[in-house]
């Protein structure tokens, strides 16, 4: 049988989406090339990069998966710095649509992937993911240029216009 490779990328992207450890500190890409998938991004915990693979293995027409998420180190500082730049970002004024993102109450982290994604890696914090438009992408990186700890700022935030 033959599958469509944008129906194995919907697929994938569902499953990925699903996934219950995948938040707000990781990112998740992937390409597919026919049928063989290749997972991409970088995960906090590395049972997020296994589980993404079992669950893209599984999926109907996928035949091969290279797994390449890279697992972010384990650090203190950088779990603080990331929670102070997601706290700036989804408490910014002017971006009314992301404030009320569901929080586990437990934690106070997202219960699933919020459409910003902090990676923070020795300091160095690393934005992903969609926004509405180019303002809301410049908002993001101020406030995350106003926490403390931050060595230097990537922004690789996507606008719904594609730039």
């Amino acid at each position: 049988m033959m599958f469509a490779a944008t129906d194995i990328s919907e697929s994938v992207r569902r499953a990925l989406l699903r996934l219950p450890r995948y938040g707000v500190f990781d990112n998740l890409t992937f390409r597919v090339d026919g049928t063989e998938v290749t997972l991409a991004g970088q995960a906090r915990d590395p049972k997020l990069k296994s589980s993404a693979e079992k669950a893209v293995r599984k999926i109907e027409g996928v035949s091969s998966v290279d797994n390449q998420i890279e697992v972010l180190p384990l650090s203190s500082s950088d779990d603080w710095t990331a929670t102070a730049v997601y706290r700036a970002i989804y408490s910014m004024p002017t971006l009314p649509r992301f404030k009320n993102w569901p929080l586990d109450p437990m934690y106070n982290i997202p219960q699933s992937a919020p459409p910003i994604h902090v990676i923070v890696e020795n300091g160095n914090v690393t934005l992903e993911g969609l926004v509405a438009n180019e303002w809301d992408k410049k908002v993001a990186a101020i406030a995350v240029n106003g926490v403390g700890g931050v060595h230097k700022v990537t922004n690789n935030l996507r606008t719904e216009s594609g730039k």
